[in-house]
Formats: structure tokens, C-alpha cells, sequence
């Protein structure tokens, strides 16, 4: 088991260009895979969870080739997979699990879908019962990994109301109805990421968005085309954080994914009063990319509107650090989804902040944190084998006089496997061992 030391810096400085995507990166697998034709993506995450879904589709009998972070997608169609030898083992990405399931639910084949032991405890339940209203059948083990899929079965049309605003809940359902007799909708509560709705257009499948309703007719084609992913903004994320927090900073990221469905951490930050500009706005493949810049800067503590927690929902890890270095009190409420993550993220963090000396309390969807001074009761943290818990303290260190020990930082690389390498091209001190 690795962990990082990160050791206290002042000063960050410089221009980064994080990796790709992950959402965008999942998808251009299983949609490029569905697809009529040769899809070519550039900018392909090369993480572990993207890598999960690759060799997944790779074991339905998809030729895929790929050349560092440049991936071909040789499609086989909407219904062109075959049943894989031997269960698809999809490591620690629950996005793999529950957008792939809308796909398996339709398909001629059994199937099975395990993870790893982190994976295995997460619930699926949420996309089980809207598929099995569609007809398909799925064994679990109380709602949870290993899944198995009942081929054969004939999926029909829902239109579906989100009882929590999920984007994988509502991309899986989505995909589903890629192969379900009639018109299948999904209702949001409040807005999610859209990346599964745009590239299904990118591939010239009809979608209907309508203010908050996403609705497509099942038995279309997918056309293959060229996909470029963009950076992460939940990668970004940490820098921008680095920046608002360390003593002295000016960093530039660049070529961020600033799609309006995944903003929140931005928008967050600079009600807390982040100097952070969004520089060269451009449009490519249909998601909107900018340059961010970020400087030191002096924040103060907020009640984070509900209506930005969907669209931040990965980065709030990232966003309990800033808080932590803010002027007064942070509150965030509606962030039931957090405690269903890679690990319960509200508890983990806060029993890190508690290991910093920094006050807070949970409450049962979202926390209330005091900004303060790092103190140090303990300087080493659990990260739960979270790869955003280990990424998150590894910033807080750029304010304390001491470092910081985080165990269990493995999983980094699901996500992001050059962070560390990036963090210390600006400045930062960290080191894996």
C-alpha cells in the first residue's frame, strides 16, 4: 500500500495541462463501440477506470487500438457486442458498472460484472430497479457487485423521474433506451453532467432535451466521428484549490472541459471569493473548453447553494480544503450522493479535518466546516483508497507548517496517474512512496 508525504510549499506557479476527461472518456469507449464505423478519440484518459471499460469492450469482441492517450474505436453497432468468456472484471469504476448496465440489460448475452473490493460495496440498486421496469433481468448480491445480466430479454420504454439527480442513473437509463421499443424519458430534479446527451447527438442519434426531461426513441444508429476529449475539470479541480489556498500563486490550466453541466466547483469557488478567471473560451466536438487561470486568493466561508451540488458533486473533496482555509463557516447541504462515492465521502473528510485540528460537524447530506489553521493533533490521514480523499490532502499541505502523511493512495491512479508529477511541476512538494 502506497502513500503520499506532502510537505509544506509556499509559492506555485506555471501553465498545466491535466488529463482527459473521465466521464467523456468512458463514454467514447462504449459509445464509439455501438457505433457504425471507425471512431478516433484523442485526449483518452489513461487512468484505470477508463481502462476498465476499454478492455471490457475489448472482451465483447470490440477491436480497440490504442496509442497512448489516442484510442481507435473500430464500432461494431448497437447491437454488434458479443458475450465475453469470462466475467468483466471493471476494477474500481462505478461509472463502468452502471452505464454499462443500461447496455448489457438489452443484450442476447448473459453477463457478469464484478469490481474490486471497494466496488463491491458500492450499491447498484438505484439502476437496477429502473432497468428491471424496462424488463431487463439482474441477479446482485443485495444490490451490489458481482451483477449478473439475463440476456435475451425485450426492454420497453420509460419515462422516469430521477429521485436524486445522478447523471449516471441517467445515462444508464439513456442507453437502455438506445434498445427499448418506444420513446424513453428521464426527468431531473436539477441538472447533471450532459455528456452522455451530446455525444449521442456528436454520433447523429436524435436527442430531445426539453428543460429538464431527456428523451430519445430506441432503434437508431450511431454513426461513428471523431471524439476529443478535454481535460478534467475534477482533476483541474485540486489546482484550482492549490491556487486559491497556497501563500503565493498564479497558475494557468489549460484546455479545461467547462461544459455548464460541470461548472459547479467554479462557480462554488468564486462565491468564496477565488480569483479565478476563465480565459480563450472555444467550442470543440460539441463541449466547451477555456483556460483557467488562478491566483492566490483570500476566501471566505459560504452556504453553498443546493442547486450547484449536482455540478460539483466529484470535486466537493477539493472544495472541504478551500473551506478549510477559509474566513468563517462552510455548510453544504443536499449532498446525499457523496456518501455513495468510493468511499463516504462527507465522513472520511471530515475525520481528516478533525485529524488537522479544523472544526466541523456532519450532517446527514452535506457537513458544516470551520475555516482555521491546520494545527497538528496527527498529520496522518486514512484516504480510504479514495483517490479524491488522497489528491484533496495532498493540497491541504500548501497551508500547513508540517507534513502531511496520507495512506492509501493507490487508487490515484483510477483517475489521475501523473498528479503527482504535475503538482510538483508547479511548485508543489509531494512524494509517493
Amino acid at each position: 500500500m502506497s502513500k503520499f508525504i506532502a510537505k509544506p510549499v509556499t509559492t506555485l506557479s506555471g501553465e498545466l495541462k491535466v488529463p482527459g476527461d473521465k466521464s467523456i472518456s468512458h463514454r467514447s469507449i462504449m459509445l464509439g463501440s455501438l457505433s457504425r464505423g471507425i471512431t478516433k478519440v484523442s485526449g483518452f484518459l489513461e487512468g484505470e477506470d477508463a481502462l476498465s471499460t476499454l478492455k471490457a469492450f475489448q472482451a465483447m469482441g470490440v477491436k480497440i487500438e490504442r496509442d497512448g492517450n489516442n484510442v481507435t474505436i473500430y464500432g461494431v453497432g448497437v447491437n454488434g457486442l458479443k458475450a465475453p468468456k469470462h466475467p468483466l472484471d471493471l476494477g474500481n469504476s462505478g461509472t463502468s458498472v452502471r452505464l454499462m448496465l443500461g447496455i448489457l440489460a438489452a443484450q442476447a448475452f448473459d453477463c457478469e460484472l464484478a469490481g474490486d473490493k471497494s466496488l463491491s460495496k458500492r450499491p447498484m440498486g438505484r439502476v437496477i430497479d429502473p432497468l428491471t421496469k424496462m424488463g431487463a433481468r439482474i441477479e446482485s448480491n443485495n444490490g451490489k457487485l458481482p451483477l449478473k445480466i439475463i440476456g435475451g430479454q425485450s426492454l420497453t420504454a420509460i419515462h422516469y423521474d430521477l429521485p436524486v439527480a445522478s447523471a449516471q442513473v441517467k445515462s444508464c437509463i439513456l442507453l437502455a433506451g438506445l434498445y427499448a421499443q418506444g420513446d424513453t424519458c428521464v426527468t431531473e430534479p436539477a441538472p447533471t453532467r450532459d455528456h452522455t446527451e451530446r455525444m449521442l447527438k456528436g454520433l447523429d442519434y436524435e436527442v430531445h432535451v426539453d428543460d429538464n426531461q431527456i428523451c430519445l426513441t430506441g432503434g437508431g444508429k450511431l454513426e461513428a466521428t471523431k471524439i476529443q476529449v478535454p481535460s478534467d475539470i475534477s482533476s483541474a479541480a485540486f489546482f484550482m484549490v492549490a491556487a486559491c489556498i497556497a501563500p503565493q500563486a498564479d497558475i494557468t490550466l489549460l484546455g479545461v472541459n467547462v461544459n455548464p453541466t460541470r461548472t459547479g466547483v467554479i462557480d462554488i469557488l468564486k462565491l468564496m471569493g477565488a480569483r479565478l478567471e476563465c480565459l480563450n473560451q472555444r467550442e470543440i466536438g460539441g463541449e466547451l473548453l477555456a483556460d483557467i487561470r488562478i491566483q492566490s486568493s483570500e476566501l471566505s466561508g459560504i452556504h453553498i447553494p443546493e442547486s450547484l451540488v449536482p455540478l460539483a458533486i466529484d470535486e466537493f473533496p477539493a472544495v472541504f480544503i478551500a473551506a478549510s482555509c477559509a474566513q468563517g463557516e462552510t455548510m453544504l447541504t443536499g449532498a446525499k450522493e457523496l456518501r455513495v462515492k468510493e468511499s463516504d465521502r462527507i465522513q472520511v473528510m471530515a475525520d481528516g479535518l478533525s485529524m488537522l485540528g479544523i472544526e466541523n460537524e456532519v450532517l446527514d447530506e452535506g457537513i458544516k466546516i470551520q475555516g482555521g489553521q491546520f494545527k497538528k493533533p496527527t498529520a496522518v490521514i486514512e484516504s480510504h483508497h479514495d483517490h479524491r480523499i488522497s489528491m484533496s490532502f495532498a493540497v491541504a499541505s500548501l497551508r500547513c507548517d508540517y507534513p502531511i502523511e496520507i495512506n492509501g493512495v493507490d487508487n490515484v491512479k483510477t483517475s489521475f496517474p501523473n498528479f503527482v508529477a504535475l503538482a510538483n511541476l508547479i511548485g508543489l512538494n509531494i512524494v509517493e512512496v
